[in-house]
C-alpha cells in the first residue's frame, strides 16, 4: 500500500512533533506501508514548518509546503492533495484529535474497493469526547448540524465536517473542488456522491486537543457552511452539475 498523508497546519508545532513520529512508527512502519507526509503550513509564527523540516532529517519522507498567506483549511488541503504522489490520499487534522488506528481503518476500507472513506464522529460507535463545556457545545452543534446537512443534501453520511478521510487520487482529481474554507469538506462529499463514486463512512474517535488552540469559530463558520450547503445541494442534487 502507498499513501500520501496530508496535514494542514497553523501553529501546531507541539502537536506535529508527536503526531508525525506516531504516523511513521504506528502506521507506516508497523503495517509496512510506503508513505509520505505532506505538511501544508499557513505560515505559522510558532515554527511549525521548521519542526516538520527537522523531522524530515530523520524520516526522509516529509514534504513541507509553506503558504505565503493564511487562506483557510480548504486552500491548504487542495495544495496538499494536488501535491500527493501516491494513489491513496488521507487527510487529518494535526492536533492529535484522531487516532492512528483509525487511519488504518480508513485505508483498509479504501483497499476494499471504496473510492472515498469518511471518518465519522457521529455515526453509531463513533465517539466525540466532550471533556469541558466549550467542547460539549461544539459537539452538540456538530451533531445536530450534520443531521441537517444529511437531510438537505440527500447524502446518507453522518459527519460532513471532519477533516479525517481517505480518497483515491483519481477520484480527487475528478471532483475538482473550489472551496478555500472548511466548506471543502462538504464539497468533497457531495461531488463524490453525486458523481457516483463509492462512498462509505466508518466510526472514529475524536478527542479534544491538548496543545494549542482550536481554529474553529462556530459563530463565523456555521452560517457560511449552511449557505454552501444550500449552494451545493442546488448544484449537485437539483441541477446534477458537478
Amino acid at each position: 500500500m502507498e499513501v500520501s498523508i496530508i496535514l494542514p497546519t497553523y501553529n501546531e508545532k507541539e502537536n506535529i512533533k508527536i503526531l508525525i513520529p506516531k504516523i511513521e512508527n504506528e502506521l507506516f512502519l508497523a503495517n509496512k506501508i510506503k508513505g509520505e507526509i505532506i505538511v501544508v503550513d499557513d505560515n505559522s509564527p510558532d515554527g511549525t514548518a521548521n519542526a516538520a523540516a527537522r523531522l524530515n532529517k530523520k524520516y526522509h519522507n516529509i514534504v513541507v509546503v509553506v503558504k505565503e498567506k493564511k487562506e483557510g483549511i480548504g486552500a491548504a488541503l487542495r495544495v496538499g492533495y494536488n501535491a500527493a504522489k501516491y494513489g491513496i490520499i488521507l487527510s487529518s487534522d494535526s492536533d492529535l484529535s484522531f487516532e492512528i488506528k483509525d487511519m488504518k481503518k480508513l485505508l483498509d476500507a479504501i483497499n476494499s474497493g471504496n473510492d472515498i472513506v469518511i471518518g465519522s464522529r457521529h455515526m453509531a460507535l463513533g465517539r466525540y469526547e466532550k471533556p469541558n463545556l466549550s467542547t460539549l457545545i461544539k459537539g452538540i452543534v456538530s451533531r445536530f448540524g450534520n443531521v441537517l446537512v444529511r437531510i438537505i443534501s440527500g447524502v446518507p453520511i453522518h459527519d460532513f465536517s471532519a477533516n479525517f478521510r481517505a480518497i483515491k487520487k483519481h477520484a480527487w482529481q475528478n471532483i475538482r473542488t473550489n472551496e478555500k474554507t472548511n466548506s471543502i469538506l462538504l464539497e468533497m462529499i457531495m461531488k463524490s456522491y453525486y458523481k457516483g463514486y463509492k462512498l462509505v463512512e466508518l466510526p472514529v474517535r475524536f478527542k479534544d486537543r491538548i496543545y494549542g488552540e482550536s481554529k474553529l469559530n462556530l459563530k463565523k463558520e456555521a452560517p457560511k457552511f449552511f449557505i454552501k450547503l444550500l449552494y451545493y445541494t442546488w448544484k449537485c442534487r437539483i441541477l446534477k452539475s458537478y
